[in-house]
């Protein structure tokens, strides 16, 4: 039982390796393509407006502008995305409509910036992004290399807090293992479909055939649901891995990891119980398993009977987690932590799906949505 068990853990490991190949990279090149319009929705993002800015300062694509929207902040957003931009023409703010009904906040903020832009591409950055200086034209290269009408990407994602360690590393490794990324990359059907909103860059043409923001005006899953819009009336979407260009500090306090990760987790998966028990087993089968068995094993080797096999398990999921780590600028240490990421996980899935169920609503930027 123990060798089919290390059997299937090494198809995981393979499969992880061999899928991962169908992701392109950001390729560093000097190609000039038109006006780039960057829009980026505020929304109490005052630790983020400094850097936000001077990273988008240094940028070195000839032809951009950015378009900042303050989404009725409470905070200091507005008074430093002045204070920053000050005397810089390639800025312009904006202040945000009021949240219209059936609309949510974000997808209503995308949307104003979307009616401001005036380049040929859109691109959707959230205030958390850092990109490096030649971000823009690898970008468009590739989407136009690749006939793309979509790029998006997961990020680098830093992290120092406890909860970060174990989840936010865990959002490439979903992609790369369950995600096929042949038929994600190479094909409109929407089944194989992932988006991150911190960085879509869009078709403007394109973006408009869809409907824009307005087509998913009531979602919580802004990225995912848009790429769907662009797949469903056969445009090409690509998932790239943008790693090496952009950095994301997604959050600050583990609170923010542990709802942020909630609001997205149920929705999602559709809302669909039987994905959650089943993912539920599914770790807790493969990837919390390998820890159970280390502690067989170091209990019989007390006895003395020392079992090898029964730490191989744990081996091959840490050499699966470690292969994404290192193909995602992510410290590779995490992997060793691979079941309790597994276990967080799977608190997080009962988590999201009960409060879905009970329709209080899911909370996010002082909004709460249902």
């Amino acid at each position: 039982m123990i060798l089919i068990y290390i059997s299937i853990l090494v198809l995981f490991l393979l499969w992880t390796i061999i899928n991962s190949l169908f992701m392109p990279r950001l390729k560093k090149t000097g190609d000039e393509n038109g006006l780039v319009s960057i829009l980026v929705p505020l929304r109490d993002e005052e630790r983020n407006v400094k850097d936000l800015v001077t990273s988008l300062q240094k940028l070195t694509y000839p032809h951009f502008e950015v378009l900042f929207l303050d989404d009725h902040s409470s905070d200091q957003t507005l008074h430093l995305l002045r204070k920053y931009t000050k005397n810089d023409s390639r800025f312009t703010i904006f202040e945000g409509n009021e949240l219209p009904e059936g609309w949510t906040g974000k997808v209503y903020a995308c949307h104003q910036l979307s009616e401001h832009a005036r380049g040929e591409y859109l691109m959707f950055n959230d205030a958390d992004l850092r990109l490096s200086p030649d971000t823009i034209q690898t970008s468009v290269a590739l989407m136009q290399r690749k006939r793309a009408s979509m790029l998006t990407g997961f990020p680098a994602f830093p992290v120092s807090l406890f909860l970060e360690k174990l989840l936010v590393p865990l959002q490439h490794f979903v992609v790369f293992f369950h995600l096929p990324l042949a038929p994600a990359n190479y094909s409109t059907l929407p089944a194989f479909t992932a988006a991150h909103g911190a960085f879509m860059i869009v078709h403007k043409d394109a973006y408009e055939q869809v409907g824009g923001h307005a087509s998913i005006r009531d979602t919580l899953l802004d990225d995912i649901d848009l790429a769907k819009a662009f797949k469903r009336e056969g445009k090409h979407v690509l998932l790239a891995n943008i790693t090496k260009m952009v950095t994301c500090f997604m959050y600050q306090t583990n609170r923010e990891v542990w709802n942020g990760f909630t609001k997205n987790l149920f929705p999602g998966l559709g809302r669909s119980r039987f994905l959650i028990a089943f993912l539920f087993l599914f770790y807790g089968c493969f990837y919390i398993g390998p820890l159970v068995l280390i502690l067989i094993g170091l209990y019989t080797s007390f006895t003395g009977s020392f079992q090898f096999t029964l730490f191989v398990p744990y081996l091959l999921i840490v050499f699966q987690k470690a292969w994404v780590d290192l193909r995602t600028e992510q410290r590779i240490t995490l992997s060793l932590l691979m079941p309790f990421s597994a276990l967080a996980f799977m608190v997080l899935l009962i988590h999201s799906m009960r409060k879905g169920l009970k329709q209080k609503g899911y909370v996010w930027k002082g909004r709460t949505y249902s």
